[in-house]
């Protein structure tokens, strides 16, 4: 008889490779137990393909509901779960898009699914109470140059070659243009929702590259550097006064502060 931990590993392997061989001699109770199993293989795939789908209904609006369901059915084939939490199930599944057939008549694909993702995320997403400019400036300009921010949980950014984000306000918006003409040309774009409701708004590269750097956990004085050395002009203390004014950070923590916690 089969260790559990073998036994649930052969079944873990049936159901994500489909191929139940090493399985089957070890099924117990009725008559065919292939066929049992071959219910729990169909409901496995089928459920992460629709979970797939639902999650990029606007990705499946540009390249047709039949071509997404076939992509759903091959990625869920080659990129079981690696996490319990559904939620984040196709944080990817934009990458593999970009490498299906029909995406070299779509080269934006990759970047829209991206973008759909982010909005995904930012919309049910709740608005913490954010950090005020007197609370950081307190920290005084030694340590605020160190410090690292956290940002709104609906706060995500999004780079693209192309004007993806008047692509989806018109999916949002639930229009039928009788002509739409996407161009093509560099898009920096913040995505801030919470609650249902989301925002896109295309920034300029020394704005969102400072902003992008913070979200990742960068110091405000490495954003800053960084954003410096792409616009010698940037000015990174009204940069960083405009994103608390525009209540998108939640908390900053200094070296010490992590050191501590350490």
């Amino acid at each position: 008889m089969l260790a559990l931990d073998e036994l649930q590993q052969r079944f873990a392997r049936a159901m994500t490779t489909g191929d139940a061989t090493e399985l089957v001699g070890h099924l117990r109770g009725g008559s065919d137990s292939r066929s049992r199993l071959a219910i729990h293989l169909r409901h496995y795939a089928t459920s992460l393909a629709t979970a797939l789908c639902d999650k990029f209904p606007a990705s499946a609006w540009l390249v047709g509901a039949a071509t997404m369901r076939d992509a759903a059915n091959a990625y869920v084939r080659l990129h079981p779960p690696l996490q319990p939490c559904i939620a984040e199930y196709g944080e990817d599944f934009p990458q593999f898009l970009s490498r299906q057939a029909f995406a070299a008549h779509l080269p934006y694909v990759q970047s829209f699914a991206e973008l759909e993702w982010a909005v995904g995320h930012a919309s049910i997403a709740i608005e913490a109470p954010p950090l005020t400019w007197p609370e950081l400036a307190n920290l005084g300009a030694e340590h605020i140059v160190d410090s690292t921010l956290v940002l709104q949980l609906g706060v995500h950014y999004v780079r693209a070659a192309w004007r993806i984000d008047e692509l989806m306000q018109t999916y949002l918006a639930g229009a039928a243009p009788d002509r739409f003409v996407l161009t093509a040309a560099p898009t920096a774009i913040e995505v801030l929702g919470a609650r249902g409701a989301v925002r896109l708004t295309r920034l300029d590269e020394a704005t969102f590259a400072f902003r992008a750097a913070l979200a990742v956990g960068r110091t405000i004085g490495d954003a800053a550097d960084s954003t410096l050395a792409i616009n010698a002009t940037f000015d990174p203390g009204t940069a960083l006064r405009a994103l608390l004014n525009e209540r998108l950070v939640t908390s900053c923590s200094t070296h010490e502060q992590e050191a501590l916690l350490q």
